[in-house]
């Protein structure tokens, strides 16, 4: 799976930014890496969102175990990857029918929250036990909705281009071709919005600190994120009408 946005739709936490991108590569230009992307799947659907980004999604070489999975219900976009343990009790949480799968639940969960935020973001994503890693798109609120399971089960990188453009992908090679050093593991335990940036799911109220990584030729490559243990976020979460778009208050 792959995913480009533009800098607007959602802007990447600074310490994954590395300067001086030599050369200089926009990710979203001339289809650059969605057709670097088609040439290694073959198989790969692009879908243009406009002055968002894109996406591209192909079920060629994928992990039977860990295989992935696409949806768009009602103009929300979502590729997903891996597998639930828990989907019984979450299609009844969630009331959705016999045959939702794991996709139509993050959309669902998506949804809930976006129109009605009856609880935080962190307690949905935390709901979902098992190995997963998923990249939501809302084209309603032109809103981003990202997440990694705690273990980190599912390969999942991302980065900026030279533009601050964000890209994520399973295929770590891809991310490099759009972001040259400016690149890293997506955090597990963790999940980004447009609005909220990135945050941890299993200790929502720390900050996160970047860890500058370093390549075997010693120089720097993007930043790996940790849980601040003495930083904390305001423990208040605001409540938010049925009228109310979640995904501009997290």
């Amino acid at each position: 799976m792959l995913a480009v946005f533009e800098k607007t739709v959602a802007k990447s936490p600074e310490g994954l930014q590395t300067p001086q991108q030599e050369p200089p590569v926009n990710a979203l230009k001339d289809g650059l890496l969605s057709r670097s992307f088609s040439a290694v799947h073959p198989s790969a659907v692009t879908i243009n969102l406009a002055d968002s980004g894109l996406i591209s999604y192909s079920v060629d070489k994928q992990n039977p175990l860990l295989p992935r999975l696409f949806a768009v219900v009602d103009d929300i976009f979502c590729l997903f990857q891996g597998h639930v343990e828990n989907v019984a009790p979450l299609k009844q949480q969630y009331g959705l029918n016999k045959t939702a799968n794991e996709v139509t639940i993050v959309i669902e969960a998506y949804r809930t929250l976006r129109d009605r935020g009856p609880y935080p973001a962190d307690q949905v994503v935390r709901d979902l036990q098992g190995k997963f890693a998923f990249i939501l798109y809302d084209s309603t609120s032109k809103s981003t909705f990202i997440a990694a399971d705690a273990d980190g089960s599912v390969p999942f990188f991302w980065g900026t281009d030279s533009e601050g453009n964000v890209v994520l992908s399973d295929d770590v090679e891809t991310v490099k071709k759009g972001c040259g050093k400016s690149f890293a593991p997506f955090p597990k335990g963790c999940f980004f919005t447009s609005s909220g940036g990135l945050r941890s799911f299993e200790h929502p109220f720390n900050e996160l600190k970047a860890v500058p990584r370093v390549d075997s030729s010693g120089e720097m490559c993007g930043a790996n994120f940790k849980v601040d243990s003495n930083s904390k976020k305001e423990t208040g979460m605001p409540r938010v009408g049925s009228a109310a778009n979640w995904s501009q208050h997290y």
